[in-house]
């Protein structure tokens, strides 16, 4: 068994000591030996497959450890945060994240996936929405474009999840925790869901 810690920071001014000595208190208490610690400075928005997590995570073996200091450190979307659970949850690697005071080795989290896992990350994404609405609205009032949804048949403010809304369907999440993550009715999913279908 090898417990490693992974700690992600956007920028080089950003700083890991207090991350660290948050992991090294929590690995003593639960007697979890030496922690090897991966660093790295990039943005969250990379896919965690191009990034040294991937990695990581793919040189892990049953029964290994993974600390983070909070969920939203792993990535800075929804779906790519529930693949690294679930991947760790498959290897047999135990998975745990400071912040949110969470394991994913627990019996029940299969069951409970849609719940446990959405009540996990949702503040983090309330936050993550916020900050990528912000820069958003920000950069495209710099370009002088006109802000406001797009008019026109065939429209729908699902179009820009659709990748994300696909990949939590894959992972069997229900239709009605994707439409309240995306804060529409399910009724609007699935005619969305059928819209694209009769497309592709």
């Amino acid at each position: 068994m090898t417990t490693h810690a992974f700690l992600r920071v956007s920028t080089v001014l950003q700083d890991t000591e207090k991350n660290k000595l948050d992991i090294l208190e929590f690995a003593n208490r639960l007697k979890l030996g030496n922690v090897e610690f991966t660093e790295e400075h990039i943005s969250g928005k990379i896919d965690y497959k191009k990034r040294k997590l991937g990695a990581l995570l793919n040189n892990m073996v049953a029964g290994d450890i993974l600390i983070v200091p909070e969920l939203s450190r792993i990535a800075r979307s929804i779906v790519q945060i529930l693949e690294v659970i679930k991947v760790t949850k498959e290897k047999g690697v135990i998975l745990y994240s400071l912040k949110e005071n969470f394991c994913n080795s627990e019996d029940s989290i299969t069951a409970t996936v849609t719940s446990t896992i959405f009540a996990l990350v949702a503040q983090i994404e309330r936050e993550l929405i916020s900050l990528r609405t912000r820069e958003a609205l920000h950069a495209r009032k710099v370009a002088g474009a006109k802000l406001g949804r797009p008019h026109g048949k065939g429209k729908s403010k699902l179009d820009e999840h659709k990748e994300d809304i696909l990949k939590l369907l894959s992972l069997n999440v229900p239709k009605t925790m994707i439409a309240k993550q995306y804060h529409t009715s399910v009724g609007n999913l699935y005619n969305f869901l059928n819209r694209i279908s009769e497309v592709d």
